[in-house]
C-alpha cells in the first residue's frame, strides 16, 4: 500500500465519521431506504477498500505514477472540501438521499448558488480523485455511486418542485444539478 492510499482512506474515514457526526440535530423527515442508508454508503467504502488492499493482484491498475497520485490527491481534497462546504451550508435541511423533511427550506446560496446538489457532486468528485490516485477499480464506485446520486438527485427535484413550485423552477433553470456550467 501506498502513502497516498494510506493517507485518502484515513481522510475518507475522517470524513464519514463528520458527516455521521453532523447528522446530528437535522429536522425530522422521512426517507425512503431506511434510517441505516449512511452506514451502508460506509460499508460499501470499506469493502471497496480492503478489496483494493488484498484482493486484487493486477497490479497493472494502480496507479504508481507521482504526478497522478498528486493530482487525484487535489481532485479528491477538492471533492471532499465541496461536500463539507456544501452540508455547512445546508445546516439542518440535510438528510440522507431522497429524504423528505419537515418544514424544508430552500438553500440556494454558498455552493448551491451555482450547482443544485453540490454534496453529490463532492462525493463524486473525491471519488474521482480516489481513482486517479489509487486504482481505476475505484471507477466501479464512481459509477455505481454516480448513478445512485443522480437519481436521487431528480427524485428530490421532483419534491422540491412540490414543496416551492413559485420559486424552484426558477432556481432549476438558473443553476446546473451536478456540475456548473454543464450538467
Amino acid at each position: 500500500m501506498h502513502v497516498i492510499d494510506i493517507v485518502i482512506l484515513v481522510l475518507w474515514v475522517a470524513f464519514w465519521i463528520y458527516w455521521l457526526a453532523a447528522s446530528v440535530g437535522v429536522k425530522a423527515g422521512q426517507t425512503r431506504w431506511g434510517r441505516f442508508a449512511g452506514i451502508r454508503v460506509v460499508a460499501v467504502i470499506l469493502i471497496l477498500l480492503l478489496l483494493r488492499t488484498g484482493v486484487f493482484k493486477n497490479r497493472t491498475m494502480v496507479t504508481t505514477n507521482p504526478w497522478l497520485q498528486g493530482i487525484g490527491l487535489a481532485v479528491f481534497l477538492l471533492g471532499l472540501g465541496l461536500a463539507v462546504w456544501a452540508r455547512v451550508y445546508i445546516g439542518r435541511n440535510w438528510g440522507m438521499p431522497m429524504t423528505r423533511k419537515d418544514e424544508p427550506e430552500l438553500v440556494t446560496t454558498g455552493p448551491y448558488h451555482t450547482v443544485r446538489h453540490p454534496i453529490y457532486s463532492g462525493i463524486i468528485l473525491g471519488m474521482i480523485g480516489t481513482t486517479i490516485a489509487v486504482s481505476l477499480y475505484w471507477v466501479v464506485a464512481v459509477v455505481v455511486l454516480g448513478g445512485y446520486f443522480i437519481y436521487s438527485a431528480v427524485n428530490e427535484e421532483r419534491y422540491m418542485a412540490e414543496q416551492f413550485p413559485d420559486t424552484y423552477p426558477g432556481y432549476k433553470q438558473s443553476t446546473k444539478m451536478l456540475i456548473p456550467y454543464v450538467l
